[in-house]
């Protein structure tokens, strides 16, 4: 897959733009603040059908104006395809592709896939479980159509059983009937989530196992994924009908597959709290570089990789490694923010690789 052209309409700082990419590097460099991260949100758009920055549509349109769009064109094992995603305030978004509307967005959704890698990763280790739970989400969303229909069954189901439950506390009276209509959708939707949540975690930890080791400076050390849910061992239907009176009090579900957790553990301990800065940093890009390598591995071809800024937040023998892997061919059509061009075009130089580099000011841009 390779993103051949981008076009922006009143999408952020940009009024009007479009880049062409010929090499498989593009290196998107200006001042914080100018719109580099703005080019990558647009392509993580046109992939998920959302910014990976800002969910609300309304505040992705240019200041002053009432709608954006966004217009890519990809070639996909030697066919072209434009897909376009338009939103205007008031209006339901549009997701266009070779000229036809998606019906269902999440039909759209894993077509194209994408891996971001941005500074604020970082929570995925600092913060808390459904930090971890929307990345292995994600993830799972790009390679397997079934799971995000039962995701979107689940959240749709919970949240009318949430408001049915914060009405029975004002009423002082429940109505199971109506929460066994609920239930009757949660339930199946759960257990198909936690199986498959269950299964691609075995697959994928030794994948990211492997790719932390290559990134660590460090001896040998135990980096594990641990997966926590309430239907471990338990059954679910069970668990709701037990815990009805106090859901009531708490007017939300208190389990199922909403609260699951996944711990990142150095040596059996928390990698939060008992990992180095180091240790953190290198558990984080080999979460990334096993994500991409798991969609590359199910989608038999290989995502478009983002990395925003990530030259100032890793050391130089972090991002030789990188960018080694990225020299050997690893990894398809990649976009790279930098605040720093001479450092960037240095790197560049120093990999020996090729790449369209964009310089970028106050949402314009030039080629060099």
């Amino acid at each position: 897959m390779f993103l051949q052209t981008l076009s922006l309409l009143n999408f952020k700082n940009y009024t009007e733009a479009t880049l062409h990419f010929d090499q498989p590097i593009c290196c998107f460099l200006g001042n914080n603040g100018s719109g580099k991260t703005n080019l990558l949100d647009a392509i993580h758009y046109l992939s998920v059908t959302k910014s990976a920055v800002n969910p609300s549509d309304v505040q992705n349109i240019k200041l002053g104006e009432s709608q954006f769009m966004i217009k890519g064109r990809f070639k996909m094992n030697e066919k072209t395809k434009e897909v376009v995603c338009s939103f205007q305030s008031g209006q339901k978004k549009i997701i266009r592709e070779d000229g036809q509307d998606c019906i269902k967005f999440s039909e759209h959704v894993g077509k194209y896939p994408v891996v971001l890698i941005v500074p604020q990763d970082i929570e995925l280790i600092w913060d808390g479980s459904e930090v971890r739970r929307k990345f292995f989400d994600s993830l799972l969303s790009q390679i397997d159509h079934s799971y995000l229909e039962n995701l979107i069954v689940y959240a749709n189901f919970l949240k009318q059983r949430n408001s049915a439950l914060k009405m029975f506390a004002e009423r002082g009276h429940a109505d199971r009937d109506l929460l066994a209509s609920y239930n009757e959708k949660i339930i199946p939707a759960a257990k198909f989530i936690f199986k498959k949540r269950k299964e691609f975690l075995q697959e994928f930890i030794p994948t990211f196992q492997k790719h932390y080791q290559n990134l660590s400076e460090a001896k040998p050390e135990n980096m594990d994924i641990q997966y926590r849910s309430d239907l471990e061992d338990r059954d679910f239907t069970e668990l709701l009908t037990k815990n009805l009176l106090r859901d009531i009090q708490l007017q939300r579900t208190s389990c199922g597959i909403h609260r699951d957790d996944f711990l990142f553990l150095l040596n059996g301990n928390e990698v939060k709290r008992f990992g180095s800065q180091g240790q953190q940093k290198s558990f984080l890009i080999a979460l990334k570089l096993a994500e991409f390598q798991m969609i590359a591995k199910k989608k038999k071809f290989k995502p478009l990789l983002l990395l925003d800024d990530i030259f100032d937040k890793l050391d130089d023998t972090r991002i030789d490694k990188i960018l080694k892997l990225v020299s050997e061919d690893t990894f398809g059509q990649l976009f790279i923010t930098d605040a720093r061009p001479e450092r960037c075009r240095e790197i560049l130089s120093r990999m020996n690789l090729n790449a369209d580099v964009v310089m970028v000011e106050n949402g314009k841009f030039t080629i060099s």
